[in-house]
């Protein structure tokens, strides 16, 4: 078999979108790394939380007559609960739900075996070779949407890639859906920050698929955070009336620095945020019996000299894996973090940081990865260059997921043994022939050829690759096509939105 050429490896680098699988379908084990007696008293802290300290819901009225109505212990805006009501309340959302997307093909399943990689979210700066660091503008972020768009490892378009600090925040949750709903027709998320950005995106949701078809699945997911610790404010719950009461999903995620936000210990802090997600599960099903939930976990160490999140390290692997083994019990889909670091480039830092992190969440099991490419800084900066890097990654974690080890009677290649003799070798024979396509993930960006082509080639490092890559790939983008009446309802909806909303800039 000839040796692929630096011109082929190049053209493979340089060329179109593959087809994407529209999410992974698992068929590996979890690694469960808790036994049955640490994850009962696990349990046990989580039922202790929720009946004992209890979950403050503040600023919400609506929110505290609810619970109260329902039978709740209400002191002041202390949410205290029986612990079994509570998880008999979470045993109604679904296992496993289905986000529809604007192409069918592209629709995802979030939950049961299935896992979804969209790109990082909330980075108010972008960074790349050409441009250095800045901060993002509305350009930047179409660029990112369209990038999402042609990654094939990139099954979800998450929301705010980067945040277009150009556009008034009272109005650029706007611009981003319909960013999202044109120069993609991927899944993605919706605005939550106000509960009118949450009802606009349901209602552009709405533009596109109908209102018949939110009844009955889901078009759109809004991801909120706990205010760690124990407390979840109206951001939250004005967002989950908005999203739930029409039958589309909530993603819940407390966001704890142990030592901060939660105590040091991390089987403390896995403890409060699946006790705070909870209570967030049992809200969403009060409003809505069915409604769909993911219960998120992100947690992060940090320096205890400066405050700085730390990411990539030991105690925020285990915690992935403890939270996996806990809502697979629960019955309930999860969202970790992907691959996160606190380096401000593509270095080794960042590499062995995201690495650590990705496959953690990887084995862990969870079911809707947000931050799965893209991460710099902390989550302050989105890198163009880290983006693909991560989603070439994404493909080598993919076929782990989905492939494991096959034994198929092609896999164990017996006649390839009756055409090579002892210390001869397989490179020629009809079975490696048949297979050699296939045989192996091939990352477009890593370079395993010799030091002396590289050198010829200009001795490109994988961030000068990378950058080459995401250019061309801007440079070959074509939109997915859309119907033109839904375009300009949109593109209508936006504009009288924007006219009725003021200029506000916090």
């Amino acid at each position: 078999m000839a040796r692929r050429g630096r011109a082929s490896r190049t053209r493979d680098l340089e060329t179109g979108v593959a087809a994407a699988s529209p999410h992974v379908q698992r068929r590996i084990p979890y690694y469960d790394m808790l036994d049955e007696e640490q994850v009962v008293k696990l349990e046990a802290q989580v039922d202790w939380i929720i009946e004992n300290v209890g979950i403050a819901f503040r600023d919400d009225p609506t929110a505290l007559e609810l619970w109260k109505h329902e039978g709740a212990r209400i002191e002041g805006d202390i949410v205290r609960a029986p612990a079994d009501w509570i998880r008999d309340l979470c045993a109604k959302a679904p296992s496993e739900f289905r986000q529809l997307a604007r192409n069918p093909d592209r629709s995802v399943v979030i939950g049961g075996h299935h896992q979804v990689f969209a790109p990082i979210y909330g980075a108010p700066f972008v960074r790349d070779l050409e441009g250095g660091r800045r901060y993002g503008d509305l350009a930047a972020f179409e660029d990112l949407v369209r990038l999402t768009y042609m990654l094939p490892n990139l099954h979800h378009g998450g929301f705010v890639t980067c945040e277009p600090c150009d556009i008034p925040v009272s109005k650029r949750h706007l611009d981003m859906l319909l960013a999202h709903m044109t120069l993609s027709d991927k899944p993605h998320l919706g605005a939550i920050t106000e509960m009118s950005r949450a009802q606009d995106s349901v209602d552009m949701a709405e533009i596109i698929f109908g209102a018949e078809v939110l009844e009955s699945d889901c078009v759109i997911l809004g991801n909120v955070n706990t205010n760690s610790p124990l407390l979840v404010d109206k951001v939250v719950t004005e967002a989950v009336r908005a999203y739930s009461s029409r039958n589309q999903g909530i993603i819940c995620v407390p966001f704890i620095l142990s030592g901060a936000m939660g105590p040091v210990a991390t089987a403390a802090a896995v403890a409060q945020a699946v006790a705070e997600a909870m209570m967030v599960c049992a809200y969403v099903q009060l409003i809505r019996p069915g409604a769909p939930f993911v219960l998120g976990n992100f947690l992060s160490s940090m320096s205890l000299k400066s405050g700085a999140p730390t990411f990539g390290m030991p105690e925020p692997v285990v915690s992935n894996y403890a939270v996996g083994q806990l809502a697979r019990r629960l019955g309930l889909p999860l969202r970790c973090g992907g691959s996160l670091t606190a380096s401000k480039i593509e270095d080794a830092q960042a590499a062995y940081e995201s690495a650590d992190s990705m496959h953690s969440t990887m084995l862990a099991g969870a079911n809707f990865i947000l931050h799965a490419a893209g991460w710099l800084e902390g989550a302050l900066c989105t890198g163009f260059e880290k983006l693909v890097m991560d989603a070439d990654r994404l493909g080598s974690y993919q076929k782990i997921l989905t492939l494991g080890l096959e034994t198929s009677d092609e896999d164990f290649a017996r006649d390839a043994y009756d055409e090579v003799a002892p210390g001869g070798h397989f490179l020629g024979s009809a079975h490696t022939m048949r297979n050699y396509q296939t045989a192996f993930y091939e990352p477009k960006l890593s370079d395993s050829e010799n030091v002396e082509s590289w050198e010829e080639a200009g001795a490109d490092d994988m961030r000068q690759r990378a950058f080459r890559r995401w250019k061309h790939l801007l440079s070959e983008y074509q939109a997915p096509p859309m119907e033109v009446a839904k375009r300009e309802e949109l593109a209508a909806f936006v504009a009288r939105r924007k006219r009725e909303l003021p200029d506000a800039w916090y």
